[in-house]
């Protein structure tokens, strides 16, 4: 009897486990379904979210709406001209003329793909894109958020340029407890210094012409980055000064000259104003223009390396090449090529013909002082450059290190 028992027992069990497992399936299913049906909700809010604030005519213009509205205007045309409204007759056909006419021509065009698909109407985006600068700079921009110069220090520098009070009193609209905020410490003995430069090269025995530099100079920027009032603006400015100016690998320009500022020549990769051409079409040095040049400028800068342009060099292209660079950089004029400075000097390839480069220089410049620019990449190249300036015994009068500021 027990074991009869156990053998009835054992398929009810039977039974119930398999209508279990069946309900649970079924429960899954159930539950897979609600989560897809949830997640292709979560997609259409997502979607719908993503264009939220737009007005729905312009979530749904396309090529065939630009058709409707375009008949719609030319409609409208024909009856006012029904109305006999000469005024209203040609102010809708010009609109609708101009519309028919832009329209086309963005369906028609294959460089732009918001203007193709959403013709006229994607117009407004480029529109916008062109004014974005101004309503940043007008409306949204704080004065003292933007860089490399805010807002408030380009007035300062527009005030004093123009002869103007640029101090405020009352204070400062400046948050004194924000992070990063400078400052000059207060003294109850202020000491009364006088003007402060440095002797550049007067410690070398082998530079005759050391120079008195000013802490606060005009970096380099080539003639023809600049136009030629912006140069005669910074060489008079710096004259007026009693700073440097130093004058961009683009070569000693007249207007460099005519400011009468004390010149800082950068001699780049293209050795421009002290180089040419070789056999092979590439610029080389040329000692005997180096020498010629050498008599506008107070110190000679060798460009290693600068930090707005990484492993490359640069080009000029030739419609930008007029007569007064071509002098300046001792390029044919009219140009027929490019202007190709190379990523790296023909002049020497190494740290120790770089020594022997500098002390050519000094040599053929009268004994000015020579030094080096340079944009620090890899630590271990800075460390032969000094390796080798000791065992060579000829170094840099100076070091320029440049950032990735540009």
């Amino acid at each position: 009897r027990a074991r009869r028992q156990v053998a009835l027992v054992a398929p009810s069990f039977q039974v119930l486990e398999r209508r279990f497992f069946a309900s649970s399936q079924n429960d899954d299913n159930h539950n897979n379904d609600n989560m897809n049906q949830n997640h292709h909700a979560d997609q259409q809010v997502n979607i719908k979210s993503s264009a939220h604030g737009l007005p729905d005519f312009i979530e749904h213009w396309n090529r065939p709406l630009f058709r409707k509205l375009g008949y719609g205007l030319g409609a409208t045309t024909v009856l006012s001209v029904a109305a006999h409204e000469p005024a209203l007759t040609v102010a809708l056909a010009s609109t609708t003329a101009a519309y028919w006419y832009m329209g086309w021509r963005d369906i028609s065009q294959t460089s732009q793909t918001i203007r193709r698909n959403f013709p006229v109407l994607g117009r407004m985006r480029y529109i916008l894109e062109s004014i974005r600068p101004e309503i940043r700079q007008y409306f949204i921009e704080a004065d003292n958020e933007a860089v490399p110069f805010s807002r408030s220090h380009r007035s300062i520098a527009y005030q004093r340029a123009k002869g103007l009070q640029s101090s405020m009193p009352f204070g400062t609209r400046r948050d004194v407890t924000a992070l990063d905020y400078e400052w000059v410490n207060h003294s109850l003995y202020p000491t009364q210094l006088e003007e402060q430069r440095v002797m550049i090269g007067h410690n070398n025995p082998l530079v005759s012409q050391p120079y008195s530099s000013s802490l606060l100079n005009i970096s380099a920027m080539s003639y023809g980055a600049l136009s030629d009032r912006a140069v005669l603006a910074l060489s008079a400015g710096a004259r007026l000064g009693g700073f440097s100016h130093n004058t961009g690998e683009g070569g000693i320009s007249e207007f460099h000259k005519q400011g009468g500022a004390d010149l800082v020549w950068n001699l780049g990769t293209a050795y421009f104003g002290a180089g040419t051409f070789d056999e092979q079409g590439k610029r080389c040095f040329d000692p005997n223009l180096f020498a010629e040049n050498s008599v506008h400028c107070k110190m000679v800068e060798i460009k290693l390396s600068q930090g707005a342009k990484p492993g490359h060099g640069g080009l000029l292209p030739k419609e930008k090449i007029s007569q007064e660079i071509a002098q300046a950089r001792n390029l044919p004029f009219p140009a027929e090529h490019d202007c190709d400075s190379p990523p790296r000097h023909s002049a020497f390839d190494n740290p120790y013909e770089m020594c022997d480069f500098i002390s050519t220089l000094r040599h053929l410049s009268g004994g000015k002082p020579v030094g080096i620019k340079l944009c620090v990449g890899h630590p271990h190249e800075f460390v032969a450059l000094v390796r080798a300036f000791g065992e060579t015994g000829i170094h840099p009068d100076f070091i320029t290190v440049d950032g990735g500021e540009g």
